[in-house]
């Protein structure tokens, strides 16, 4: 069989499936399994599949016809121009948490010291690491797997080969450097497994975290993708979606210095829910951030009154 009716054939049979994305998801396990794109696919067509590729591209097919997530298939996810290690341990990144990345990069400055509590994948701190300088950054998760797969994101982001040529490996102790040797430079990542801050210790200057927010109710009724495959304990906040918000709003202040701030993603109908919780417990300047569509998205807060370095659009 020759490519092209191969790409073809994947269509047909996740469309058959019933699947939304037929289209793109076969290209994905196409290129995934081949190598060849939708580009190369146009002057490779008419080359003959290998039986061995033919067999692998069907077992990959089965697969997402049974709804298993085509990230968790090709073991990959993409999220702020970055590609991350997934398996079922962790939780697949969203579109929607990259809208919190790009807030926190608007407010965080180089050198800073982020918390990133219930990190799966890690994809939230890496990402923000990535894109700013000399972050001093700190990841939580009571799973043991999820922390092992966020480890290996961060080797592959900053200690593959590509990426040792413009970054320090391992460097721990920079309050000497001056703010010229930030520039390209990673600091290893402390990776604690904890329930929530339960074995956290010090201050940081920002705390973020896109805890289980969804209601127990309504994790059974999410399509079947994420009910049947992705962790619950990811997923899941309680009976009304709160749980970890009261255990951060609770115990965040204790790890954040005084003008610190903290950044958490919400579900579009949890905004003043968490805004009236942080305030509860000694935060101050709450406020609730609209994603790209319009819905509440982000809940940020200050530890103390102090919004002297806060962007003008914050205001």
């Amino acid at each position: 069989m020759i490519y092209r009716e191969l790409a073809g054939l994947g269509k047909k049979r996740l469309q058959a499936a019933g699947l939304e994305d037929a289209d793109t998801d076969a290209l994905i396990l196409f290129e995934h399994v081949t190598g060849i794109g939708r580009g190369r696919l146009l002057a490779d067509g008419d080359r003959e599949a290998s039986e061995r590729e033919t067999d692998r591209y069907e077992l990959l097919l089965e697969k997402r016809a049974a709804h298993i997530p085509t990230q968790y298939i090709t073991g990959r996810a993409d999220f702020m121009g970055l590609e991350f290690i997934v398996d079922r341990n962790v939780l697949i990144p969203r579109f929607d948490t990259e809208y919190l990345v790009e807030e926190m990069m608007r407010v965080v400055e180089d050198g800073a010291s982020v918390l990133d509590v219930c990190t799966g994948s890690g994809c939230i701190l890496l990402s923000l690491m990535r894109y700013k300088n000399g972050i001093k950054g700190t990841g939580t998760d009571i799973s043991r797997a999820a922390l092992d797969i966020a480890q290996q994101n961060e080797e592959a982001i900053f200690f593959s080969s590509s990426a040792k040529s413009s970054r320090n490996k391992g460097l721990h102790n920079i309050d000497s450097l001056s703010e010229d040797v930030f520039r390209g430079m990673h600091i290893s990542v402390d990776w604690i497994q904890s329930d929530m801050f339960e074995k956290v210790e010090g201050s940081f200057d920002y705390i973020v975290s896109n805890p289980p927010y969804i209601r127990s109710e309504v994790v059974d009724t999410l399509m079947p993708e994420v009910r049947e495959h992705e962790p619950r304990i990811a997923l899941d906040g309680d009976h009304d979606g709160l749980r970890y918000y009261r255990t951060i709003a609770k115990e965040a202040g204790k790890h954040l210095k005084r003008s610190g701030r903290i950044f958490l993603e919400i579900g579009y109908d949890q905004g003043q829910s968490v805004t009236e919780l942080l305030s509860e417990h000694g935060f101050t300047d709450v406020r609730v951030l609209k994603d790209y569509s319009h819905n509440d998205r982000v809940v940020t807060a200050r530890n103390a009154q102090d919004t002297q370095h806060l962007p003008k659009t914050y205001y």
